[in-house]
């Protein structure tokens, strides 16, 4: 729902969102948007020309079967869990209550505000996000960011494989014409670093092992397809959803091929996922492309090289 405040419309969220005819929720949920901020508050004022946008709200995932939120790890400082593609990591549009943030305040039973992710997945992108639960947990995760101790790996399936085969991809990234999706060299482009290794093939298809070295949004979706290198299900950067198999069958990718199976804090904390239905899916993609099944293992486990200097 979107609305355009006119002259002689109300002058505060809550009195717009009751015009527009939106739920009394939707401020709360966090599916309220005045431009590109999220309304927090009904009394925050108006004016002429903003735009208000109010999401319908989306039902929460629930920890029950199949590849929904699994817990992988909990203490007092902190919450992993894998998530599974087709959620949020943090609120967007869609509200704050289906996302995987809701869902690690409900299990720590803590305010959402004081539950922070160290890292973000896409929503179509599936697998290990960890949550700071305390101010100690934050402080080590800080600094094992600036002393290069936090490390990430994900397996993902590219249409072919990248040239190099290995290496590091710092391709600078900003915004896209579309301020939600990202270019490289866009708008306020920042550095970005992504190291890389095709560690299998089968035919054009590549598996790869990825390891991002900076934290830009949709850093890695972004690299490979500026590389050549596009993921299969990526419908903003890469193939799309439509597969062509080499025996002329069609076969639909509902998600990106693109999975965190593991992240460490050196000293502090390692998390993986291990088998899991979420991973099982990937897994089963790469083997119905003709790869070799040992080859995600080797994904998982292999060395890569720190990024150039």
């Amino acid at each position: 729902m979107r609305w355009i405040v006119r002259e002689g419309d109300p002058k505060t969220v809550d009195a717009i969102v009751r015009a527009a005819g939106g739920d009394a929720r939707a401020i709360a949920d966090g599916r309220v948007f005045v431009g590109r901020r999220r309304a927090t508050r009904g009394e925050e004022p108006v004016r002429v020309g903003d735009e208000v946008r109010i999401a319908a709200p989306r039902a929460a995932r629930t920890t029950s079967k199949g590849d929904d939120v699994r817990l992988l790890h909990r203490t007092r400082d902190w919450l992993a869990l894998e998530k599974p593609a087709g959620i949020p990591t943090i609120p967007d549009h869609g509200g704050a209550e289906g996302s995987l943030l809701a869902h690690a305040a409900r299990l720590a039973k803590m305010d959402p505000s004081a539950v922070h992710p160290t890292s973000r997945l896409d929503r179509e992108v599936g697998g290990v996000v960890v949550f700071a639960l305390t101010a100690r947990a934050r402080d080590q995760a800080k600094r094992a960011r600036d002393e290069g101790r936090y490390e990430r790996r994900y397996v993902a399936i590219a249409a072919q494989a990248p040239d190099p085969e290995e290496g590091t991809w710092t391709f600078p990234i900003g915004r896209a014409a579309d301020p939600r999706h990202r270019a490289v060299n866009g708008k306020d482009a920042t550095h970005a670093e992504t190291v890389y290794r095709t560690v299998a093939r089968a035919g054009a298809f590549a598996l790869l092992a990825i390891a991002p070295r900076t934290g830009r949004t949709h850093q890695i979706r972004v690299h490979a397809s500026h590389a050549g290198a596009a993921l299969l299900g990526d419908r903003v950067y890469g193939t799309g959803s439509r597969l062509r198999l080499p025996s002329g069958q069609v076969h639909e990718v509902s998600q990106v091929a693109l999975f965190a199976a593991w992240v460490r804090l050196d000293g502090v904390l390692d998390v993986r996922v291990g088998p899991s239905p979420g991973e099982r899916k990937l897994r089963d993609l790469w083997t119905t492309l003709g790869g070799d099944a040992g080859a995600w293992d080797i994904a998982v486990s292999c060395v890569l090289g720190r990024p150039s200097s």
